[in-house]
């Protein structure tokens, strides 16, 4: 009944600004047809018609030897994969990987490929030149730039790429000591992202905007007959054997991605980070106290981790991503792509439990 009246209707939840904002300038396994369409007219580039990689696809190209070369932006891919084991053997296998960052992560350290350069940039607010971000609720806005922290030393991320771009790619084409200008950027934007005309005039009126084309104030739809589709999604069948739980990952108070700022985890009342979360029913049933130290095993590996009871429903446990990433095998959903994150099949018992002990729990309801 929401649908269609003023100041009401639909919002998907979308991802952060840095997420959003690459996926609007085509950083996707496969290009909007409008987008791909400006950059043949504009710059001549051949568009494949298959389409790219996601992450976790690249991830298994790794694995299996076909990237020669890999150009890390940002971010932790090692951390933020499933099976952790896995994904350094992966990484390990590139023979050169290039990590443009702001900060040190393990990724630096267990994420390398045969040969490794680590490129330090300027983060956001350390920049000379101003930034725009896109927000999870379509509006881009400009950020004045900042000071660097060490004068001199090190480049924005766009100087980086575009020095990268210029030694690799063959001459000609684009102009890359011009493209080393946030404001010339986003002229180019401007002419090629859907929606994103404004931005191009954005250092002058500085005036943030909506992305044109993604908020619908009629009830007309891309549709044969301009009507909406809603399906129904069934839920997923989830029937572990007597004793085994199902086990989810997820991020704390203090935490942006896989960046972890502080132990502490206000939401749920944790001090420390190495727990497993646990209904009070399951632990009882199991001899299992606060703070006791227990096993969690699934098919991708086994932690050693202290129990922390919480406000769980029976049967379900918790640990905090990335680290219990060392549990979540590599299944992956059909459509999304996306990793069993949520939904693993885990069991749990004492550090001190024999063998008889687990036998025992594995039967347990």
């Amino acid at each position: 009944g929401w649908l269609g009246s003023p100041g009401a209707g639909l919002l998907p939840i979308r991802g952060h600004s840095n997420v959003q904002g690459v996926g609007s300038c085509g950083m996707t396994p496969g290009l909007k047809q409008a987008f791909a369409a400006r950059m043949v007219e504009l710059y001549g580039i051949t568009i494949p018609e298959r389409p790219g990689q996601d992450t976790y696809a690249s991830m298994v190209a790794a694995a299996e030897g076909h990237v020669g070369a890999a150009v890390l932006l940002g971010g932790n891919l090692f951390a933020s994969n499933p099976d952790r084991r896995w994904a350094a053997d992966a990484l390990r296998r590139v023979r050169c990987t290039i990590a443009i960052t702001t900060k040190l992560n393990e990724g630096h350290i267990h994420g390398r490929g045969r040969t490794t350069l680590l490129l330090p940039v300027l983060a956001r607010d350390e920049e000379v030149q101003a930034t725009t971000q896109e927000s999870m609720f379509n509006f881009v806005r400009l950020s004045d730039g900042g000071t660097p922290p060490s004068a001199g030393e090190m480049r924005s991320e766009v100087e980086v790429i575009a020095a990268l771009a210029e030694r690799i790619l063959p001459p000609g084409r684009f102009d890359w000591l011009a493209l080393r200008s946030h404001r010339r950027l986003r002229e180019e934007m401007a002419k090629v992202v859907p929606g994103y005309a404004p931005v191009g005039e954005i250092d002058q009126t500085r005036r943030e905007f909506h992305v044109g084309g993604r908020t619908f104030h009629a009830p007309r739809f891309a549709t044969a007959d301009g009507r909406a589709r809603f399906h129904v999604t069934p839920l997923p069948a989830f029937a572990p054997e007597p004793g085994a739980f199902r086990l989810m990952t997820l991020r704390s108070e203090g935490q942006f991605n896989t960046v972890v700022y502080e132990e502490e985890d206000l939401y749920r009342g944790n001090r420390r980070r190495d727990v497993v979360m646990m209904a009070a029913e399951d632990a009882a049933g199991r001899g299992i106290a606060e703070g006791d130290r227990v096993v969690v095993a699934t098919e991708a590996g086994r932690l050693e981790v202290s129990a922390a009871i919480v406000g769980l429903r029976p049967g379900n446990l918790a640990m905090y991503y990335p680290e219990a990433n060392a549990l979540v095998p590599r299944a992956l959903d059909a459509r999304s792509k996306t990793p069993a994150f949520k939904s693993v099949v885990a069991r749990l018992w004492p550090v001190a439990a024999t063998s008889e002990d687990r036998e025992a729990l594995a039967s347990v309801g």
